[in-house]
């Protein structure tokens, strides 16, 4: 039996020395540089350790704009996105001949280059001299004055980047669910029937409590890639967050190193952990609630 556990932790060896030298020292590394104070980038120095960085950083208003535009992010497209795939792959379930067909045309978007996907949009909303915008025009056409998308007020603005991450991120949560509803079994659909049960009925008693799994899988892995948004920004508003007022946590965490206010690995260290620390408390209680309602 022993030498059968050793064979088995030889066999495991590659795997862990992979997880320690990449996820492990970096998570501590990403600690030591948060508590170095004054840490220069030059002179690898630091005067001494403490909690300063992270005061720096809760108290920079780019940080406090990065987690509100992040937060909205998560409130907004979250809950939207996987209520609009759950409508959808009920509309794709019920349609047994063409859905493979279907499923293909929702699913392009995923493999589609984000950065793509964020120029179309840019035609889709920007306005120029030549052009108020596909959107504007389209607006027009029922009296509405256009709108500055992408330079105007925040909330057009805030609209268009949880427009855009909802379109990206909608086809893998069809996919899931979609999944889902098929794996159901017919029995109970079939026992339903029998008993005269209305549509809704058995989609709130069968189907919901059975496909409620993957619904809270989806949700938790969608507030954790909604929290580390930055590719869906700069798609929109190019890499000049600050100056649009758009940029988010993972955006400043890239600032910090490498845009404009780069150079500062403590402070970009102190805004990681704390970024960190929010997904895996919203995790957790996303999880907390999923075993409550699931018993």
């Amino acid at each position: 039996m022993e030498r059968k556990s050793k064979k088995a932790w030889l066999y495991l060896l590659p795997s862990l020395l992979f997880l320690a030298a990449f996820m492990v020292y970096p998570l501590i590394d990403v600690f030591i540089y948060s508590v170095e104070e004054g840490y220069n980038s030059a002179s690898q120095s630091f005067f001494g350790y403490g909690l300063y960085n992270f005061s720096y950083v809760l108290h920079d208003p780019y940080f406090i704009q990065a987690v509100k535009n992040t937060m909205i992010l998560v409130v907004i497209t979250v809950p939207l996105s996987t209520g609009f795939a759950l409508l959808i792959s009920l509309g794709l379930s019920s349609i047994k001949k063409l859905r493979d067909l279907f499923q293909t045309i929702y699913f392009l978007p995923y493999v589609t280059n984000t950065l793509a996907v964020g120029l179309v949009f840019m035609l889709l909303f920007k306005q120029t001299q030549q052009s108020p915008g596909l959107v504007n025009i389209f607006l027009g056409l029922f009296g509405i004055d256009p709108v500055n998308f992408l330079e105007g007020p925040y909330w057009a603005k805030m609209f268009v980047l949880c427009f855009y991450t909802i379109w990206v991120v909608l086809p893998f949560k069809i996919l899931i669910l979609t999944s889902a509803l098929a794996s159901v079994n017919q029995d109970y659909y079939n026992a339903a029937k029998l008993d005269g049960t209305s549509k809704f009925r058995t989609f709130t008693r069968i189907t919901l409590p059975m496909i409620s799994p993957m619904i809270f899988y989806l949700i938790v892995t969608g507030s954790i890639g909604a929290f580390k948004a930055y590719s869906d920004a700069v798609a929109l508003f190019t890499t000049d967050l600050n100056a649009a007022g758009m940029n988010t946590i993972v955006g400043y965490v890239y600032d910090m190193l490498y845009g404009n206010s780069g150079g500062y690995p403590s402070y970009a260290s102190a805004a990681a952990l704390i970024l960190f620390v929010i997904v895996l408390t919203i995790t957790c209680i996303n999880l907390l609630i999923s075993k409550k309602i699931s018993i």
